[in-house]
């Protein structure tokens, strides 16, 4: 444990370097909240080079089992000491709501408990921002340097697919090579986008901030209307792009960008699947509120069904409708895509949900099985794409599967205890373990201020369980793990 601290006083550390980009835009913007960042940068900083220094004799090698311990124990770290500034800059705010709020972020869920966004101090809307995008740069790093290291849900399939020559069982290593080849994918996206959307309207800082968004597949946005503030389609175009792209494995993306070929996507069975899925979904969508007089013609609803389809498939969470979201569209709309945003992304992204490959998976067995029934002497093999899926990958699916849906009814029960009807409760604990925004019915886009303080952290706990892949979480009370 105590060879772990040092290596969480260095991320703590660096974490403080974090803490340039609000400090810089408080004195662009000249809001005068630069030496509250200051302070907290010095803070997060001194602990976390403290915390490194007591215990550099301890350190040693990083091996796969102290990754459960590094991501949970990093995650809340990081998490609880981004609120300082929150804190300190907004009179009222208590820990519980600042806690959210930057859970929400790292995790790059998108939810948010404040309201006033548009009134918000710029240097806190960028503080939001910036969580966001170095939360799910975070995440992509994790999932393809440590997730499968640790074979969660089956992950273990992706160990050989580190983009650079590290293929070893040794953490550090992979840590570092996946954070070197998704951080050229991830800045050269990122700027594409604040160019892309500064073309097609929007101020630099709103430019800015949801480019950060849409890259992390996040959802935060300095505007409580959340994309429909803008009221543009040229906005929504380009925000779409960003959310397909950040949707799929950054392997495929580092892969194509060295080698200039488009051949990574076209053998990638999830950008396939993934291809379908959505392009069926929105035409389905467009149609049934066509059908449903929602809008008068087809070229509006196509606008309106594409993007929220996709940011919500996308586990980005915004909006680009007005006033009470989706009350308007029938019921099977939102609740659909709801589901999509548990199977669409991929693995080796900053989305949430279940998976495309885990889906895949569980389709193959399923049509494995039918075969099996017919022919029980057949040999039938699961295969995704072109690779054989072995019966440990499998099981493991299966029991991610069992740990996902028996999180959802617990967190689901846990919410009908504190008062909250069922249909909000189960939009609410899917949402968040998906990582996606979702909010209260009525509400304008996803904000979910109206919770109560057990709420919130039911949420909380729902979005950390999510974005690190249940096990992780659960392992950690498990006596195995302890045991030596």
């Amino acid at each position: 444990m105590i060879g772990i601290i040092y290596f969480l006083g260095l991320i703590l550390a660096a974490f403080g370097l974090v803490y340039l980009l609000p400090i810089g835009c408080s004195l662009v913007t000249g809001d005068g909240l630069w030496p509250i960042f200051l302070v907290c940068a010095a803070l997060t900083a001194t602990i976390g080079a403290g915390m490194a220094a007591l215990t550099f004799k301890y350190r040693r090698e990083l091996k796969p089992r102290d990754g459960f311990m590094l991501v949970t124990v990093g995650w809340l770290l990081l998490a609880v000491a981004a609120t300082l500034p929150l804190l300190m800059a907004i009179p009222g705010l208590t820990f519980t709501r600042a806690l959210f709020e930057t859970m929400s972020g790292l995790t790059t869920t998108g939810s948010t408990v404040f309201t006033g966004l548009d009134t918000l101090a710029p240097s806190l809307n960028f503080w939001r921002c910036s969580l966001i995008w170095v939360g799910g740069l975070a995440v992509i790093v994790v999932a393809m340097g440590v997730m499968p290291l640790l074979g969660i849900g089956g992950m273990d399939l992706y160990k050989s697919d580190a983009p650079g020559p590290v293929k070893d069982q040794k953490l550090e290593p992979r840590i570092t090579e996946a954070a070197r080849s998704v951080w050229l994918v991830y800045v050269v996206l990122t700027m594409a986008g604040i160019i892309a959307l500064r073309i097609a309207g929007m101020s630099w800082f709103d430019a800015i901030c949801h480019a950060f968004s849409a890259v992390s597949l996040g959802g935060f946005s300095t505007h409580d209307a959340s994309i429909a503030y803008f009221n543009s389609p040229a906005v929504d175009f380009v925000l779409m792009l960003l959310m397909l792209a950040a949707s799929m494995n950054f392997t495929r993306h580092f892969v194509a960008l060295r080698r200039l070929t488009l051949k990574p996507y076209r053998n990638d069975p999830e950008f396939k699947a993934m291809a379908i899925i959505l392009s069926l979904s929105v035409l389905g969508i467009t149609l049934l509120l066509l059908n449903d007089g929602v809008y008068a013609n087809f070229n509006t609803a196509l606008r309106y069904a594409a993007f929220n389809v996709i940011s919500m498939a996308t586990t980005t969470g915004w909006v680009n409708i007005g006033h009470g979201g989706f009350d308007h569209w029938p019921v099977f709309a939102p609740i659909w895509m709801l589901f999509l945003s548990g199977i669409v992304c991929s693995t080796g992204t900053s989305g949430g949900g279940i998976k495309m490959f885990r889906t895949l998976v569980l389709a193959r067995q399923a049509e494995r099985e039918l075969k099996l029934l017919v022919h029980p002497s057949a040999v039938a093999p699961v295969r995704v794409g072109r690779r054989p899926i072995s019966a440990r990958v499998a099981d493991a699916v299966l029991a991610f599967i069992f740990l996902y849906f028996m999180a959802v009814a617990l967190l689901v029960f846990a919410m009908l205890l504190s008062g909250m009807g069922f249909d909000s409760a189960f939009r609410l604990v899917v949402a968040s373990i998906n990582n996606t925004a979702y909010g209260l019915p009525g509400h304008a886009a996803w904000n979910l201020h109206d919770l109560s303080a057990p709420q919130i952290w039911i949420c909380t706990v729902a979005m950390l369980l999510g974005r690190l892949e249940i096990f992780s979480v659960i392992v950690l009370f498990t006596r195995t793990f302890w045991r030596k």
